[in-house]
């Protein structure tokens, strides 16, 4: 063989090699970022195991109290919060990209879930929980999560405040001792205000002192790297929720066995772990069965909205606790919808990342997401072993619990905040609050988002003009400049504002110069326009220059009339005459 063969022939293989190990490398980083535990499970230590159990179990003794408070909160058994506290824990272990997130039931998420339990019985919520899941999946597998960019910052603080006001006021006639649930936020003032003659005193006098030594108990002066009893005080200030409810048990534990039953209690709770099994696809309730798709007609909107609100709520938490991070919100919905496919077969409700969880995580020093499944084997021992003891859990209690994590969920600041940097942004803000707060949460998110599309819209049919006579050298000229780029909706505007300018006689031969310093691009229908203004003006004996326009916007609309190039072209004697004082920037056509 030659050496010009062998050189083919050795060159080859090296190049299938070469394409071998670039298509393993692809491999690797993809399974790397789409199952990162791969990624820092080899170099997991001893250390990291003992602050990951440390916070774990200290985010377990919240989310068990919170779990069950949760599920009452969306109509559910007591025991349905457990069920939603534990699978997303190990799910995300595998899944999750964020150390701190812990995945369970959240406030929101009960109260998207309430009416449909309320109406249609406990199998909806699960039910609910699996599309979810699977409208969150596609979502992070499809790319789709810059769709959640199009919910702006005060639609959600929108929705958050009502959501708090809703909750809070819903636990309102549990905290007075009163029978019965509410349906929305008047419903549950009006019936407070119907049974005032029936409030107890001691429900009251209980959910308040809770109430204060919750509040109290946060405010404790520990510290994690402390001595030993500042750690205490830490370690007590992140567990309060549970505290008071270990409290509260054996109040009226200690109370029962001397047959005093003063406070009204949480009742029996279903011992043991929920079946295996697949989701409800059909929905029993009374003598009517719905099939699958009535169920899915039956949830109507939710179905959408309750995913949306899940990938809002989580990314907006992981991004808080990033640190300067990259987030990958895809890799992030892509592990929520899973532990919500996942959890669905665990009879759980529907889940996101929960802020206070996550905080107790972080406060805690957790290093990976290991801690969440020392959180769900926690929650897995309670399902199994205290379930008989929390059925002592004094109703006020944990409408207590409740109320204050609702009232640490409101942001006042915000309407000061909107009322300093952009008063508009109060308009979709108090219409997705006081929608909310009428006609319901989800009714109330979509009111808000369509004002935001609306004022979108509009601002982009009606950008800033900067629209004024500028005399240069005795030139007396109209000077146009949008002050942002162009798109269809504004192209009517923007020529019906310079032809408006001109209908004085005495203005009706100055040159034209339209700017387009901000203008980065344009679409065919403004290209259309501005050559119809070209004609306008020309029948008026006017010039129309085109000044400073970048190259991109300067092609589509020679692209779109040829007849357009004379224009920048022209403006050459026109523009030498504009001195620096007047237009700081060079003075040079984009040919």
């Amino acid at each position: 063989m030659s050496h010009a063969g062998r050189s083919a022939a050795e060159t080859t293989p090296l190049l299938i090699s070469g394409r071998n190990v670039g298509s393993k490398f692809d491999l690797k980083q993809i399974l790397l970022r789409r199952i990162p535990i791969l990624a820092w499970l080899p170099l997991y230590g001893s250390s990291k195991f003992l602050q990951d159990v440390l916070a774990g179990l200290t985010v377990g003794l919240t989310a068990i109290p919170q779990g069950i408070a949760y599920a009452i909160v969306a109509g559910l058994p007591a025991q349905y919060g457990l069920y939603s506290s534990y699978m997303g824990c190990f799910v995300y272990l595998v899944f999750g990209s964020c150390k701190d997130i812990t995945v369970g039931p959240t406030a929101i998420m009960a109260l998207l879930s309430q009416q449909h339990v309320m109406r249609l019985g406990d199998d909806i919520a699960v039910l609910l929980c699996f599309l979810s899941g699977c409208v969150i999946t596609v979502m992070g597998l499809l790319h789709l999560g810059f769709l959640v960019e199009f919910v702006s910052m005060p639609v959600i603080s929108g929705f958050t405040n009502a959501a708090a006001i809703i909750i809070g006021t819903s636990q309102l006639g549990t905290l007075l001792g009163l029978s019965g649930r509410s349906d929305s936020f008047v419903d549950a003032i009006v019936k407070v205000l119907d049974h005032v003659n029936e409030i107890t005193a001691w429900d009251p006098l209980l959910g308040v002192c809770s109430m204060i030594v919750l509040v109290c108990l946060k405010k404790l002066p520990g510290k994690k790297a402390g001595t030993p009893f500042e750690k205490f005080l830490w370690v007590t200030s992140l567990a309060r929720n549970a505290v008071i409810v270990v409290a509260g048990i054996l109040l009226s534990y200690t109370l029962s066995r001397y047959d005093i039953r003063p406070f009204k209690i949480t009742g029996n709770i279903t011992e043991g772990l929920p079946p295996l099994a697949p989701p409800p696809f059909s929905v029993v309730k009374g003598n009517h069965t719905y099939n699958f798709v009535e169920s899915v007609v039956e949830l109507g909107s939710t179905v959408v909205s309750v995913p949306l609100i899940a990938i809002l709520e989580s990314i907006a938490i992981a991004k808080a606790f990033a640190k300067g991070k990259t987030v990958d919100a895809n890799q992030e919905m892509l592990a929520l919808g899973l532990c919500n496919v996942f959890g669905s077969f665990t009879r759980s409700m529907p889940t996101t990342g929960s802020f206070t969880r996550t905080a107790v995580n972080n406060a805690s020093g957790v290093k990976t997401p290991m801690g969440g499944v020392i959180t769900g084997c926690l929650v897995l021992l309670a399902c199994g072993l205290l379930t008989s003891t929390f059925e002592f859990i004094p109703k006020a209690t944990l409408a207590a619990v409740i109320m204050v994590a609702m009232y640490n969920m409101l942001e006042l600041r915000i309407f000061t905040v909107l009322w300093r940097t952009k008063k508009i942004d109060l308009i979709p803000l108090t219409v997705t609050l006081s929608s909310c707060l009428a006609i319901g949460p989800e009714y109330g998110m979509i009111a808000g988002i369509v004002v935001n599309l609306i004022l979108l819209l509009y601002f982009a049919a009606r950008p800033g003009l900067l629209i004024e006579e500028r005399v240069v050298d005795g030139l007396t000229i109209l000077f146009v400049s949008p002050k942002q780029s162009l798109s269809y909706p504004a192209a009517e505007y923007l020529r019906e504002r310079i032809m408006s300018w001109g209908n004085n006689g005495s203005r009706q031969r100055i040159p034209v110069v339209v700017e387009g310093r901000h203008v980065l691009r344009i679409d065919a229908t403004v290209a259309k326009n501005l050559a119809l203004l070209l004609a306008d003006l020309e029948a008026r004996g006017q010039k129309l220059v085109f000044w400073n326009w970048c190259e991109e916007a300067r092609r589509t609309l020679i692209s779109y009339d040829a007849t357009l190039t004379m224009s920048f072209r022209a403006s050459g004697s026109i523009v030498q005459i504009f001195s620096s004082r007047t237009f700081p920037s060079p003075h040079v056509l984009r040919e």
